[in-house]
């Protein structure tokens, strides 16, 4: 398969190692310092579930020539500057995968692409980039799912194998909206009370666990109106499961003083809660109390 990662950061650079890795042509999308890095000196990836490899790559700062798949891999923040880095020209047929935080990217992809050519996709794993081309992968898993409402199921299939012939567990789901808004339920309520709180995980469900009981519930809510199965307290049981250390990815852009994917995150789930009629007053408080603070 001849692949492209638009954003070669903790979860691109890995894919893009492990897509790599397996034999497949693989072109990285990035800024001219990454780019330059990239081409010189591949990627190198440090995992606990793959164990260390380096493999090389193509590094350029715009898709020059079609692809079978493109992996969208960057901040929801940094969304609509990347894509200019993939002309729809250039494409070609090729899949489109975002694996963003949130649900409003599906929309903005289809009106750039042909809707038979974007996938939706999500990513369990943690994964962060230490320099241009070296990836630190902490989690012992790697799990991938797919599912589109306007591409060819074929399509999804064909992306699955390449993805699970490099190691990744992947599925390919009916349901686009359950497969958006099923990690919107995990991960809204984890992004929102770190990153307000300062604190990670283990802080959080010890000094705040009625808040947080309180948002899963809300979070449940609108994820269950808009086509998710969700089970709140399995939810929190997955959260007393974390190491009490772990961090969500909004927490960490916090602390580096990095633009915060609240829009994405918290917006998207005030949108789905007006849209349905749901309450949720947990999350409005969170999202303007995150949202009130300096580079928020």
């Amino acid at each position: 398969m001849n692949a492209a990662v638009l954003g070669p950061g903790g979860v691109g650079g890995l894919l893009a190692g492990l897509l790599a890795r397996a034999g497949h042509r693989v072109t990285c999308l990035a800024g001219d310092g990454t780019a330059s890095a990239l081409r010189s000196g591949g990627i190198t990836v440090n995992s606990r579930q793959f164990g260390d490899f380096a493999t090389h790559v193509a590094g350029d700062t715009e898709l020059r020539e079609p692809v079978d798949l493109c992996v969208v891999a960057v901040k929801a923040t940094a969304f609509d500057a990347a894509l200019e880095r993939v002309p729809p020209a250039a494409l070609g047929g090729g899949l489109v995968v975002p694996l963003l935080n949130g649900v409003d990217h599906m929309a903005a992809l289809r009106e750039r692409y042909r809707p038979e050519q974007v996938a939706a996709g999500t990513i369990t794993v943690e994964s962060t980039r230490v320099a241009p081309g070296l990836i630190e992968h902490g989690s012992p898993f790697t799990k991938v799912s797919l599912a589109s409402a306007t591409a060819p199921r074929e399509r999804l299939e064909a992306a699955a194998r390449a993805l699970g012939g490099a190691g990744v567990e992947t599925q390919v789901l009916d349901d686009e909206a359950g497969v958006l808004w099923t990690k919107m339920a995990f991960l809204a309520p984890m992004a929102l009370l770190t990153t307000r709180h300062r604190l990670p995980v283990g802080g959080v469900r010890t000094a705040h666990r009625e808040e947080m009981l309180a948002l899963l519930a809300e979070t449940a809510a609108v994820a269950s109106a808009c086509g998710a199965r969700v089970d709140a307290d399995g939810v929190a049981a997955m959260y007393d499961g974390f190491p009490a250390r772990t961090k969500s990815s909004m927490l960490r852009d916090a602390e580096a003083g990095r633009p915060l994917e609240l829009d994405a995150i918290g917006g998207a789930l005030l949108r789905g809660a007006r849209a349905h009629g749901i309450a949720v007053p947990v999350a409005e408080r969170l999202v303007a109390e995150i949202g009130a603070r300096p580079g928020a």
